[in-house]
């Protein structure tokens, strides 16, 4: 592996530059000194902005501001005109919508299609980080019984995904693949992939709306504390992804798709770490819910929980293979726990959960 080589005579891209990830990755550029083209869908909007200037007041990089929309062809030049590397994070995260097609397949793939295209169209280009997800390497737990080996590893697609079951997943794999299909059709510039599981720790903004607040907040405000599921998932920590965008970026040697996932875990064993940190002053689960009630009630009490999901998740063993980012993007991920109680302490912190 060679390290990275921060070149910071020419600008950089952000999409979706409010978002989760996006956010400590606009921090790290910062901090090495870069100008930052942040497009985000209103530069007007001071309040949603705020914690983006905050960190530009305290770095030596320069943060610039560009409207732009994932689905306005065209929206990204005047952004995009000088950069030499694009960072493209701007994709929904959202499990439970009305139309999966229009809010979730549509921004992930026409999203994509529109910041690559606009990447064959400005010169200075030289290389696309685009956030994918461990979602395009696998729909359920019950996939890993079709990979070869008892791990999931880039080599694999999800293939189990559809717009009536698993429709995120399904995006982010339509998304990646469109990606890949653009990439190869030109040789100007290179195309490199973060695929991280899900992401934890805390928000530059602490009042974040994604399905990882989501879940840590029902862990912690008494939602969940009659139980949860054996559902097992690979968990990374936010400031961990940002690193290995940094990495995917000014790393000349770094090619294809990378799992960016820290832990191989599941719901009881996070509920665990978070009451070994905080005691009981909070209700956090300490029972694991029966597969068999899980699949006759969860689909009542959450309509995106169907029992295909339950069957094909719960108790299910799962895991993801991370070696290739810790080779070849040079990364060490923080310890679950502190991702979990660094979270959990900025949802107390800022009074989104109350004990």
């Amino acid at each position: 592996m060679s390290n990275p080589t921060y070149d910071t005579s020419a600008p950089v891209l952000v999409t979706g530059a409010t978002g989760y990830v996006a956010g400590w990755l606009v921090k790290r550029l910062l901090e090495e000194g870069f100008t930052v083209h942040a497009a985000v869908r209103d530069p007007s909007n001071t309040e949603k902005l705020k914690y983006l200037n905050a960190l530009a007041e305290n770095t030596s990089g320069q943060l610039q501001y560009f409207q732009s929309d994932l689905l306005a062809l065209g929206s990204y030049a005047e952004a995009m005109e000088g950069c030499t590397v694009v960072f493209h994070t701007a994709s929904p995260f959202t499990i439970a919508v009305d139309d999966p097609q229009k809010d979730l397949i549509e921004p992930a793939q026409l999203g994509t299609r529109n910041v690559l295209e606009q990447a064959n169209q400005t010169n200075s280009v030289q290389r696309v980080v685009v956030t994918s997800s461990c979602a395009a390497i696998y729909g359920d737990s019950a996939d890993l019984e079709q990979v070869e080996g008892d791990l999931f590893t880039e080599a694999d697609w999800n293939t189990t995904s559809s717009l009536t079951h698993q429709p995120y997943s399904y995006s982010k794999t339509l998304a990646e693949k469109e990606a890949w299909d653009i990439a190869q059709a030109q040789n100007r510039w290179d195309l490199v992939i973060i695929n991280p599981s899900l992401v934890l720790g805390p928000g530059i903004n602490p009042f974040a709306t994604s399905e990882s607040f989501a879940l840590i907040k029902q862990l912690g405000d008494g939602t969940m504390k009659m139980g949860v599921p054996d559902y097992q998932i690979g968990v990374v920590d936010v400031r961990d992804v940002a690193e290995a965008h940094m990495a995917a970026g000014f790393t000349p040697s770094a090619q294809g798709r990378h799992i960016t996932s820290g832990y191989n875990t599941n719901f009881p064993k996070l509920a665990d770490i978070l009451r070994a940190h905080f005691g009981d002053t909070y209700p956090f689960p300490n029972s694991i819910l029966p597969k068999a009630l899980v699949w006759l009630v969860g689909p009542l009490l959450d309509s995106s929980m169907t029992r295909k999901i339950i069957a094909r998740n719960v108790g299910v063993p799962f895991g993801v293979d991370n070696s290739k980012s810790i080779r070849e993007l040079g990364l060490t991920y923080r310890s679950l726990a502190t991702s979990l109680s660094d979270m959990f302490q900025q949802l107390i912190d800022y009074g989104v959960v109350t004990s």
